[in-house]
């Protein structure tokens, strides 16, 4: 039987991000050849279970002389080197509408997953995983209860490619008064939705992606991993809940276990992809902390891994991309089986 005729397997063509209301420019017809990935075995230095070089272990110094206690499980502190602070002024500044800028307070903390220097999250067990998720609930709740805090940043910096400072299992989380960037977008969209159909954005968007299965990568019985359709990166993946919610604090216990299962499978398939420590950023995205009811708001989790086509090539934001709009030539359902497949 002859194949059907796909456009968006054969042709160049856009992709629209529902979540951002932004383009994406994708090229299928570059990447027709045979997969080339390099498989590499990349020696990597051989990590101790414990350093007495790292600034994160257990009982080492950090900045300024502050000695980390001997802690078994996770260990939350404020960042030695904060982005943000609270004691910021609320100062304005405005030159005829041109020249513009605003104070921002906030409190960023650093959140070491485990005392163990040489794990990452796909090397942790679930149930442990599970308990950076608790600390990541507390401190939304916490931080979120601020009236200076309208929004609480979760996220985590993995490897060298991404600038991560210190290869100890560590996140950070940034709360701030302002809604950033991004989750702004989303929040635009997802209202912008909310109110035409009174529905979750990202729950009827994953009804489409269960339906038509060619871009899920895992699911179990509370979340759902995929590559989405309008994925930039060659390896992006997104994390949503399956029962429509805003925030960690409306999770239940049941789902906190799913949400570390969904982690630890994730990153478990992108350390297999080219046999290496895959490096990412990854953060949650929720709703705002601004004490008003974000029914339009639905929980998920972004991973964006850089790597292309081996352990040492990287997809960079260059020329086109800086200029007009991101590109990719493989494709999301390409990408997508090849982390289904890859355990």
């Amino acid at each position: 039987m002859e194949e059907k005729y796909n456009p968006l397997v054969e042709e160049p063509h856009r992709r629209y991000n529902i979540l951002t209301g932004e383009w994406i420019l994708v090229s299928p017809h570059r990447a027709k050849r045979p997969w080339q990935g390099k498989v590499e075995k990349n020696i990597e230095p051989t990590r101790l279970q414990y350093d007495p070089e790292c600034y994160l272990c257990p009982g080492n110094e950090r900045a300024g002389g502050i000695k980390n206690p001997p802690y078994i499980e996770t260990f939350l502190f404020q960042n030695d080197f904060s982005a943000l602070i609270k004691e910021a002024s609320d100062f304005e500044y405005n030159e005829k509408g041109l020249l513009k800028a605003k104070g921002e307070k906030g409190i960023c903390k650093v959140v070491c997953f485990s005392p163990r220097h040489d794990l990452s999250l796909a090397d942790m067990e679930v149930a442990d995983i599970k308990k950076v998720i608790d600390v990541w609930s507390s401190e939304y709740s916490v931080l979120g209860e601020m009236k200076f805090i309208n929004y609480v940043q979760i996220f985590e910096n993995k490897g060298e490619l991404m600038g991560c400072s210190n290869p100890h299992p560590h996140g950070q989380i940034w709360a701030q008064r302002s809604i950033p960037v991004e989750p702004s977008k989303e929040q635009a969209q997802m209202v912008k939705y909310y109110k035409k159909e009174n529905k979750s954005l990202l729950k009827e968007y994953l009804k489409l992606e269960l339906k038509e299965r060619e871009r899920i990568v895992y699911l179990n019985e509370d979340f759902v991993v995929l590559v989405p359709f309008w994925a930039v990166w060659p390896f992006e993946t997104i994390v949503i809940s399956r029962r429509h919610f805003g925030c960690l604090t409306e999770m239940k216990e049941e789902e906190k276990f799913s949400l570390a299962d969904a982690i630890k499978n994730l990153t478990s398939r992108y350390n297999k992809i080219f046999d290496v420590s895959f490096p990412y950023s990854a953060g949650i995205h929720q709703s705002p902390t601004d004490g008003k009811k974000h029914k339009e708001w639905h929980f998920h989790m972004h991973f964006y891994p850089p790597l292309l086509r081996s352990a040492a090539i990287k997809k960079f934001m260059v020329g086109y991309e800086m200029l007009a709009n991101p590109q990719r030539d493989i494709t999301p359902e390409f990408s997508a089986k090849k982390l289904r497949e890859i355990l």
